[in-house]
């Protein structure tokens, strides 16, 4: 970088705000070091004019404030290797254009979730195992510094009066933030990540999710305009599954995805992404999934999908089912399927409509066709553990078959859990409607069994 370039960022004597000479590297605490980091921070504030470095495209101004930042540990008194002035200037450049300490838990690819409780301790997942970190926040204050970058850059805030609230990386990853007075000890920051590069089928087959069998029948029944449920806990795949199966849905169509906060990636290009607003600082204008239901039948879908059914939506969702959208896609939270056709059923009581529970019970039975159930194992582990057809009614029963089933069968030495995915010989009813389709079914599709 030329002195011309650097020299329009910078502004005010080139000795400012140096940090002081008192510290030393050698044996330094985490509390000093985080001082020191501080110190240049505001120090490279002071020096650089943010005006002008809006202007500049981010890859440029990135260089140039690198420069700038190795300037001013360069200029300190404190003894570092150069491999610890290259860290000290990175995390300076990350707080700066960064979210801080989290920026190298974020590159990590192998890390499937960042758990922060309060600024003293943070957690990640890897391969479904917590493990704590050596990343640390300076104070409550530097915590909520970062917490304020991303929920502002969705357009929400958090606050005493909005002590809660979802909101989204770049990268599509969930956050989910929530601050005191009702976190006790602090403000407590969770992300569940979403690869730069999402899980594609090939995945699921190789990491033993599925089988060839079960995902070849779950390409038909999406290409066949079949309703599906995907069941399961926190962090079983849910929505990586949902993902998918979107796949399949054909580039014609015309795709609306409703969301609490958009995660979904979808491959199409006629996709139409809605997501809730939360309510504004007097507790107006938010937004619920309902209304979102509701208004996406006057925009000419083909399908909807939403992200995770969750409240009253569950009947408008249940009658667009039913009223010419077919092949419609949503999650929900439950340990087994006959346990979300329970939820799905209080959920649409929730609605106020004063219908009987065997109306709503008929309407499930005509509206879902299929529901996944996949959970996390204790080995981290994802199985789907059954592929279950609604088959109809039986008197006032929603009637269950299982086509497929993993049966787990116990524990390696390593921790590694044994099981089997295996057919349970039932040819579904829906077959018809996928060799109507022009989907032909073989039958040793449903004699198959797979150890794992």
């Amino acid at each position: 970088m030329s002195d011309t370039e650097r020299g329009a960022l910078v502004v005010g004597s080139q000795g400012a705000g140096r940090p002081g000479s008192e510290r030393k590297a050698a044996g330094l605490t985490p509390k000093a070091y985080q001082e020191l980091k501080t110190s240049i921070h505001r120090d490279l504030l002071s020096r650089v004019d943010l005006e002008k470095l809006m202007d500049l495209r981010d890859g440029r101004a990135r260089s140039q404030i690198f420069g700038v930042i190795q300037d001013l540990v360069s200029s300190s008194n404190t003894p570092m290797s150069g491999m610890e002035r290259e860290r000290l200037a990175r995390e300076v450049l990350d707080e700066v254009f960064g979210l801080g300490p989290l920026e190298p838990l974020l590159q990590d690819p192998t890390i499937n979730d960042i758990l922060v409780n309060t600024y003293k301790h943070v957690y990640v997942e890897r391969a479904g195992i917590l493990e704590p970190t050596n990343v640390r926040f300076k104070d409550d204050g530097h915590l909520m510094h970062i917490i304020d970058k991303i929920v502002s850059a969705v357009g929400r805030r958090v606050d005493e009066s909005s002590p809660m609230v979802d909101a989204r990386l770049l990268d599509g990853s969930r956050v989910n933030v929530i601050i005191p007075p009702l976190a006790i000890d602090g403000p407590i920051l969770s992300i569940r990540r979403f690869g730069h590069i999402p899980l594609e089928a090939d995945d699921l087959l190789a990491n033993r999710t599925l089988t060839a069998q079960m995902l070849e029948l779950l390409k038909g029944a999406v290409k066949s305009r079949l309703n599906i449920l995907v069941s399961g806990g926190t962090g079983a795949g849910k929505t990586t599954l949902l993902n998918i199966l979107s796949g399949y849905i054909s580039d014609k169509e015309r795709i609306v995805t409703i969301e609490d906060s958009a995660e979904l990636q979808m491959k199409q290009e006629h996709v139409v992404r809605l997501e809730c607003r939360p309510p504004n600082v007097e507790g107006k204008g938010a937004v619920k999934q309902r209304q979102l239901v509701i208004n996406s039948l006057r925009m000419r879908p083909d399908r909807i999908i939403v992200g995770e059914v969750r409240g009253e939506e569950a009947l408008d969702m249940l009658q667009a089912m039913n009223t010419g959208h077919d092949g419609s896609l949503t999650t929900i939270h439950a340990n087994s399927p006959r346990d979300a056709i329970a939820r799905l059923e209080t959920m649409a009581l929730m609605a106020n409509l004063n219908l009987p529970e065997k109306a709503i019970r008929q309407q499930i039975t005509s509206a879902i066709a299929i529901v996944m159930q996949i959970s996390r194992m204790s080995d981290g582990t994802r199985r789907v553990t059954h592929f279950t057809e609604i088959s109809g009614m039986d008197e006032d029963v929603v009637s269950m078959q299982d086509i497929f089933l993993f049966e787990k069968r116990g524990v390696a030495p390593g921790g590694r859990v044994l099981g089997r995915f295996h057919a349970t010989g039932i040819r579904p009813k829906f077959a018809e409607k996928l060799k109507v389709s022009g989907i032909n079914l073989p039958a040793s599709l449903f004699e198959h069994s797979l150890e794992v």
